[in-house]
């Protein structure tokens, strides 16, 4: 029997002895928010999979707070408003607070965290730094994991150094002080190198929960117009090398139905 196969076989053994997923927490990417699950059609694939919305999780200054319960039983699907231009750090210390509520509320069922962009990153980061808790998968899409150069691309052309550097300032548009006030999130997600945030994260001990990588391939090469293929694949950190299921999509960076309806297959393995 071939490698190839033998491996496969392997691989649906393993997910077919993974106990389903009740619970999903979405969390969205750098610059976005809750609803852009919505805007990009995910929602409504989990939904025509018979999953159902259980809202939006949101921070406050006395906590998590946690949408009302659902009235019925049954797999449900939660968003959460996180700070996107915030340092990582600070989006998974919020995350890992909403997962011990999570934890909480559904004491007896397995969740799987899906992050779409840099909140793949900030998903890992908060198992790494908060704990597993009930969390049994984490699936990534179009996730900056070995970081990305055009983090510092932007913090490069919002820099207000140089002979031009007060012009930038003058006349830059919203979007530019979006970028500017962005600075903290950007370094994290600039290119894992000896000190930076994502060196860091990736030598440290990963949780022993299942790993998907969902990478895009754009149609000029593997990987998108925004994070290179193989930062997007997670068996390219060292400590997951092997570990990790990674499927290639093609598609651009952006979210899109066909990412619901496959989160819906996988949540279903």
């Amino acid at each position: 029997m071939r490698p190839v196969l033998i491996t496969l076989m392997l691989l649906l053994s393993s997910l077919a002895s993974t106990a389903r997923a009740e619970v999903a927490l979405l969390v969205h990417g750098y610059l976005s928010s809750a609803a852009t699950w919505q805007a990009s059609g995910v929602n409504g694939q989990l939904i025509a999979s018979g999953w159902r919305p259980g809202g939006i999780i949101l921070p406050g200054y006395r906590g998590i707070q946690l949408p009302p319960p659902v009235a019925m039983a049954g797999k449900t699907f939660y968003g959460i408003e996180l700070p996107s231009t915030a340092a990582l750090v600070v989006q998974a210390d919020i995350l890992s607070a909403a997962l011990r509520a999570l934890s909480t509320r559904h004491p007896k069922e397995s969740i799987t965290l899906v992050g779409h962009s840099a909140g793949g990153v900030a998903a890992r980061m908060a198992l790494v730094r908060g704990g597993v808790g009930k969390v049994g998968r984490l699936i990534t899409i179009a996730a900056p994991n070995q970081g990305t150069v055009r983090a510092l691309q932007a913090v490069d052309a919002t820099h207000e150094s140089g002979p031009v550097g007060f012009l930038k300032d003058l006349f830059g548009g919203s979007d530019y002080y979006a970028v500017k006030d962005s600075w903290p999130v950007l370094l994290d997600l600039s290119p894992a190198t000896p000190g930076s945030t994502l060196y860091w994260l990736n030598n440290q001990p990963q949780p022993p929960i299942h790993y998907v990588s969902i990478i895009r391939a754009a149609p000029y090469g593997l990987g998108d117009a925004v994070v290179p293929g193989a930062s997007q694949d997670l068996n390219n950190i060292p400590v997951l090398r092997g570990k990790a299921l990674s499927i290639v999509v093609p598609a651009d960076h952006a979210l899109t139905p066909a990412d619901g309806a496959m989160l819906a297959r996988l949540l279903a393995s």
